[in-house]
C-alpha cells in the first residue's frame, strides 16, 4: 500500500507540471489510485478503473508507463519549458527550477508504479470475495523502458529520453532539460518539425505531421542556382538576420514544393519549423502569428500552389502579412509560397483600361499584378530544355545506381516525356521510377 499512496501523493504534489493532471491517461491513473486508497471498495469498480487506465495506456504508442511519463515531461508546456530561454538568473528562476526538480522526483516515483503491487493489494483486500481470481488474471503494464525505440527520429529527443531512462534521480537532470528547451522549445514544436494548420469547428490549430515528406536537398537534381537563392535566404533567417519572404513560381513539376520541404529537412535541427497553411485559411494569419511569435524556433509558413480569384478574403490577408503591419510583424516568421503563376491574382480582359466600368481600372490591374512583388525574393523555376531534362534523368539514375546504357536511357526518356507530362523534373523522376521497376521485372 505504501507504493500506491506514494504515487498518489506524488501526483498531488505536482506544481510546475500540474497540467499533466489534465492528461486523460494520468487522470485515469489518478482515479484508480484515489479509489484504491478509499476505506471501502467494490471489486467490480476496482477492476473497471484498473482496466480503464491500462486500456488507455496500451492504446498509446509507448513501450511502458515510464516511456509515457517521460514523453509528457519532454513535451509539456509550462512556466518552465515555455519561458526557459527568457528566465533571468534571479530568485524567480531558482524558485521555478527548484519546483521543477521536485516535480521530476515525484514523476519518477509515479513512473515506477508496479501493477503487480496494485493487484496484490486488491487480492488481499478482496480475499473473501468469490471472484477475486479475476484480479489475478488482470494484465500487467510494463514499468521500465531500457532503450529508446528507433521510431523516435529526432536525435535530440532520443538523447534526452535516454538520459531520463538511465537516471536514478530525475531531479538532477534539470539542466539537461533546460538546455533541451532552450534549443528545441517545448510542446508540439519540440516534438514535430512540420505542421498543417487545420480547423475544428470554429477554431484553428496546429496539427503535427508524424511522417513529413523525407525529400533531401541532395535528392533534387537540377535547378541548383534557383535552389541556392532559397537556401541562402533560409540560412540568413536562421542566423537571426533579416530575411525575405520568398515566392517560388514557374512551370509545374519543376521542384518548387520539394525545394521548400527539403530545406525543412536540412535545417530543422537548427530550430527551423514549417507550418503549411491552406489558402482557405490565410485569413487565420493573425492567430497563427500570435501563437508563434514568442517561441524560440524559426518558422516558415508554407503556402503551396497559390493563386487567387476575385474578391477573396485570403488575398487581403496575405497582402497585409506581406506588407508587415504592426500586428503581423515577427522576426521569427517568414512566408514561402509556391505557384505555377507569376501573377497570383487572376486578371480578366474586361478589367483592362477602357474595357471595364471602373473609373480607375488601371489601378486595380496594377494592384493585382503587384502581389507577387510584395515577396522580397521571386525565384523562377522554368521547364527544362531537352538537354537539361536528360541531365536530370542521368542524375537521378546515377543516385539510384542504375546500370543502364546511357543511349537507351535517353531514348526511353524522350519517349516518356512525349507520351506523358512533357519535360520537367517530376517527369524525369517518374520516368526513372518506371524504368527502374521495368528493368528489375
Amino acid at each position: 500500500m505504501f507504493e500506491i499512496k506514494s504515487s498518489r501523493l506524488a501526483l498531488d504534489s505536482l506544481c510546475i507540471y500540474r497540467n499533466l493532471l489534465k492528461d486523460p491517461i494520468i487522470k485515469k491513473l489518478k482515479l484508480l489510485l484515489e479509489y484504491i486508497c478509499l476505506d471501502d471498495k467494490e471489486l467490480s469498480q476496482s477492476i473497471n478503473l484498473y482496466n480503464d487506465f491500462l486500456y488507455s495506456l496500451l492504446d498509446k504508442d509507448v513501450d511502458s508507463l515510464e516511456d509515457y511519463i517521460v514523453n509528457k515531461i519532454i513535451f509539456d508546456e509550462n512556466s518552465f519549458s515555455k519561458n526557459v530561454h527568457k528566465l533571468n538568473a534571479d530568485k524567480k528562476k531558482e524558485l521555478i527550477k527548484n519546483a521543477v526538480s521536485l516535480d521530476l522526483e515525484n514523476l519518477q516515483i509515479l513512473s515506477t508504479l508496479d501493477s503487480k503491487n496494485i493487484k496484490n493489494y486488491l487480492i488481499n483486500y478482496f480475499k473473501d470475495e468469490e471472484f477475486k481470481y479475476i484480479i489475478e488474471k488482470l494484465p500487467d503494464w510494463q514499468i521500465k523502458c531500457e532503450y529508446v525505440d528507433n521510431k523516435v527520429n529526432h536525435e535530440n529527443i532520443r538523447n534526452i529520453k535516454q538520459k531520463l531512462f538511465k537516471s536514478n534521480r530525475w531531479g538532477g537532470l534539470i539542466y539537461d532539460l533546460e538546455d533541451f528547451h532552450i534549443q528545441y522549445g517545448c510542446g508540439l514544436f519540440a516534438e514535430f518539425r512540420a505542421f498543417v494548420w487545420e480547423h475544428s469547428a470554429e477554431n484553428g490549430y496546429f496539427n503535427g505531421v508524424k511522417n513529413p515528406d523525407p525529400v533531401e536537398l541532395e535528392d533534387l537534381i537540377g535547378y541548383e542556382n534557383e535552389r541556392q537563392v532559397v537556401i541562402e535566404n533560409t540560412v540568413q533567417f536562421l542566423k537571426g538576420f533579416s530575411a525575405n519572404n520568398v515566392l517560388l513560381h514557374g512551370d509545374r513539376g519543376t521542384g518548387k514544393s520539394s525545394t521548400v520541404k527539403a530545406i525543412l529537412n536540412k535545417y530543422y535541427k537548427e530550430g527551423l519549423r514549417m507550418i503549411e497553411v491552406p489558402k482557405a485559411y490565410l485569413t487565420d494569419f493573425p492567430d497563427i502569428i500570435r501563437n508563434l511569435k514568442e517561441r524560440p524556433q524559426r518558422f516558415i509558413i508554407f503556402v503551396d500552389d497559390l493563386v487567387f480569384g476575385d474578391d477573396e478574403e485570403s488575398y487581403t490577408a496575405l497582402k497585409a502579412i506581406l506588407e508587415g503591419g504592426l500586428e503581423n510583424k515577427s522576426s521569427n516568421i517568414l512566408i514561402y509560397a509556391t505557384s505555377n503563376r507569376r501573377h497570383l491574382v487572376k486578371e480578366y480582359f474586361n478589367e483592362r483600361p477602357g474595357i471595364g466600368e471602373e473609373v480607375h481600372a488601371g489601378d486595380s490591374v496594377q494592384e493585382k499584378l503587384s502581389l507577387a512583388d510584395r515577396f522580397g525574393i521571386n525565384v523562377v523555376f522554368s521547364s527544362p530544355d531537352q538537354n537539361k531534362y536528360l541531365e536530370i534523368v542521368d542524375g537521378i539514375a546515377a543516385k539510384r545506381n542504375l546500370n543502364i546504357d546511357k543511349e537507351t536511357l535517353h531514348k526511353e526518356a524522350k519517349k516518356w516525356e512525349l507520351w506523358y507530362n512533357g519535360r520537367s523534373a517530376r517527369t524525369a523522376r517518374q520516368f526513372v521510377d518506371w524504368i527502374e521497376g521495368h528493368e528489375n521485372i
